[in-house]
């Protein structure tokens, strides 16, 4: 991991060093309130918390806070492991946006992150290479956003409150502007009415953000309405009977770059009291109308911002894996596994992440089944591009290594060979940056990585944030909802790529696509026809991978069979250019081949210079280059490399596939 000790800051180019470096004016900033009617000035209210007008220049102290603060934030983004396709998509998406939204940042950050020396770069396994080329966004698009839920930040003390606030304002350095609902558990207050309880959190939060750059947070407390009736929406999903009144009361602020606060309370359309509302309900009325689907009697809204991401600070942290040891789920893919994870976070005995935060008030499964759902229902509406984070405040902050926050347990019981300095990522920025999670999704818990020196270290901490896209359908042939994959009894029926459930000229496409080279179609499916085992297609063939039973040594099928030598061989694995990198789809394959199809291992090759080979060792449990070939092979078995008939068996199969390329390039 780089430090300013060891190397960091200079990796750092001479334009973002000056930026930082620098004493910096913050302009004088004030923002006026657009004139509105009678009417909509008693629905919305507005607090400006950029620098006071008499204050031209920070104080020296606050200037000095403000160069640490940069340098932190540099280093931040250094570290964040971004490939170049990462910097070209992160460019493609908010450079113009984070120009406008930190002028003083945009020409440092850009010089940063488009820089080949990215930490990680040259090691990250591409599956295509070729020349960054970035292209802007349209000046006049629309904002990007975040709708934040920030839950029960009134037990959060103020080092906590502070670190979350600067993590968002980080992100609207970066281009991503944020639209922060409050959830606070005003019925348990026993001595401040709930309104004091609201106002007093929004007053912290704000505080907290303006430590951080201008322009500010800026309050919007009248925008939500509450009708008697369930509003009318362009979405059956998640209706509710609240809706943005007064939009302009968040799109003008945003425009300006401000970070918005709203309370989980609305004004009541018929008697213009303000009244109590559910922060989920708050949250999914926004989603909507930035995205258009607010129905209004006159008209149909049109888009007024685009929401990137959803992200849910729980002190519960996010959803919890099944083996309560390996702390949250990183990844989910939620048009596949909803249902499934909605039914183990209700099943009995089922164990719960703890919070490290004291006075936590509420049922953690309850908490997770709700944010579960709040994701499913907004990603449902949002572009398929659009994620969900759900972490802690602790992850959200980057205090993780702060012994105050620290599970007891795991400071009673460390883990042999751990990294006790590690410096943690951001979560949150750092998925702003490449789209993905800190771990990858199909990556082994034991494998997390030390970036110290890289070596292989598991960590006593294990992840609490949980990525959550809207993700993709996975079809497997033959089915495992009720079984794994078993070799078949010769003589019977079995699956072919020719059977009409398979989208044959697709399948091609996808290899094509993917190994950039042409496949012998014709050859191939004559290699396979009485070996297959299966198939896993991602989505509409943006992803999968064909698997096969292989027989070592030229055996025949029944000796093979009846001795249990019949080795699960990946034949092929291949994503679209297009969605490399991208939603995870590499993960969700794999993931669906190691967990659904062959739970008990299965085996692959690999040229030895192939740049995925690295992608492929981290989700192994052994690896061996062949002698006098140009492979490498790979395995999930347990126990293989100890058992040397199987070894051999592997060997002898990895060595005897013949490739089905029609060109005369070297196999892959």
């Amino acid at each position: 991991m780089l430090t300013r000790s060891n190397g960091a800051w200079k990796k750092a180019t001479s334009a973002a060093q000056a930026s930082i470096c620098r004493d910096q004016q913050w302009p004088n900033h004030t923002t006026k309130t657009p004139v509105t009617s009678v009417s909509q000035r008693r629905h919305f209210s507005s607090a400006e918390n950029g620098t006071k007008a008499s204050r031209n220049h920070p104080s020296s102290a606050e200037a000095k806070q403000k160069r640490e603060s940069d340098r932190e934030f540099l280093i931040s983004v250094l570290e964040s492991s971004a490939t170049k396709r990462d910097a070209k998509a992160y460019l493609q998406t908010y450079g113009s946006s984070q120009a406008k939204a930190s002028p003083k940042n945009s020409p440092a950050f850009t010089t940063v992150v488009s820089n080949k020396s990215i930490p990680g770069a040259k090691d990250a396994p591409l599956f295509v290479q070729g020349p960054v080329q970035v292209v802007s966004r349209e000046a006049d698009e629309v904002p990007r956003v975040a709708i934040v839920k920030l839950r029960e930040p009134q037990t959060w003390d103020d080092n906590l409150l502070d670190g979350v606030a600067k993590t968002l304002a980080r992100l609207r350095d970066l281009g991503l502007r944020s639209v922060i609902v409050l959830e606070c558990d005003i019925e348990k207050s026993a001595v401040l009415d709930w309104k004091d309880v609201v106002s007093q959190q929004t007053d912290r939060l704000q505080k907290a953000i303006r430590k951080y750059g201008t322009p500010g947070a800026e309050l919007v407390d009248g925008g939500i309405w509450k009708r008697s009736t369930t509003s009318q929406s362009a979405s059956t999903v998640g209706r509710t009977n609240l809706s943005v009144g007064f939009g302009e009361a968040f799109t003008a602020p945003l425009r300006h770059g401000h970070i918005l606060v709203v309370p989980s309370r609305a004004v009541v359309e018929e008697t213009l009291e303000h009244t109590a509302a559910d922060a989920n309900d708050v949250i999914f009325a926004l989603a909507k109308y930035f995205a258009g689907l607010q129905v209004s009697a006159d008209q149909i809204q049109t888009r007024t911002a685009v929401v990137d991401r959803v992200i849910i600070i729980d002190p519960f942290g996010g959803i919890p894996a099944s083996n309560s040891s390996n702390g949250a789920r990183v990844f989910i893919n939620l048009e596949e596994q909803f249902n499934n994870i909605k039914t183990a976070l209700g099943a009995t005995g089922q164990q719960e992440i703890s919070s490290p935060i004291a006075g936590i008030s509420g049922n953690p499964k309850a908490s997770h089944v709700e944010n579960l759902e709040l994701v499913r229902n907004i990603l449902a509406i949002l572009p398929a591009t659009a994620s969900a984070v759900i972490t802690s405040p602790v992850e959200a902050a980057n205090l993780q290594a702060n012994p105050a926050y620290q599970n007891t347990k795991d400071a009673e019981e460390p883990v042999a060979g751990e990294v006790k300095t590690r410096r943690w990522q951001n979560p949150i920025i750092h998925n702003l940056l490449t789209d993905r999670p800190i771990y990858s999704a199909s990556l082994p818990i034991g494998r997390i990585k030390s970036t110290t020196n890289g070596t292989y270290q598991r960590s006593s901490r294990m992840p609490t944030t949980t990525l959550a896209k809207k993700g993709l359908p996975v079809t497997i042939f033959p089915d495992t909802r009720h079984n794994s994959w078993q070799p078949p009894k010769p003589g019977t029926p079995r699956l072919k790529l020719t059977d009409t459930c398979v989208d044959l000229p697709r399948l091609i496409h996808l290899i094509n696509d993917s190994f950039g080279r042409e496949l012998d179609a014709e050859h191939y499916l004559n290699r396979v026809r009485d070996s297959l085992a299966g198939i896993i297609i991602a989505g509409e063939y943006e992803g999968g991978a064909i698997l096969t039973w292989e027989r070592p040594f030229d055996l025949d099928e029944e000796t093979a069979y009846n001795s249990g030598r019949l080795v699960p061989y990946l034949d092929k694995f291949a994503v679209l250019k297009k969605s490399q990198g991208a939603g995870g789809v590499a993960d969700i394959v794999f993931n669906a081949m190691v967990r659904d199809c062959f739970p008990n291992g299965v085996c692959w090759r690999s040229r030895k210079d192939n740049p995925v080979n690295k992608w492929y060792f981290e989700r192994s449990r052994g690896v061996r280059k062949l002698p006098g070939s140009n492979w490498a092979m790979f395995w999930t078995t347990p126990e293989a490399a100890v058992r040397e008939g199987v070894m051999k068996d592997y060997e002898d199969v990895c060595r005897g596939v013949v490739p089905s390329w029609a060109d005369s390039k070297a196999a892959d």
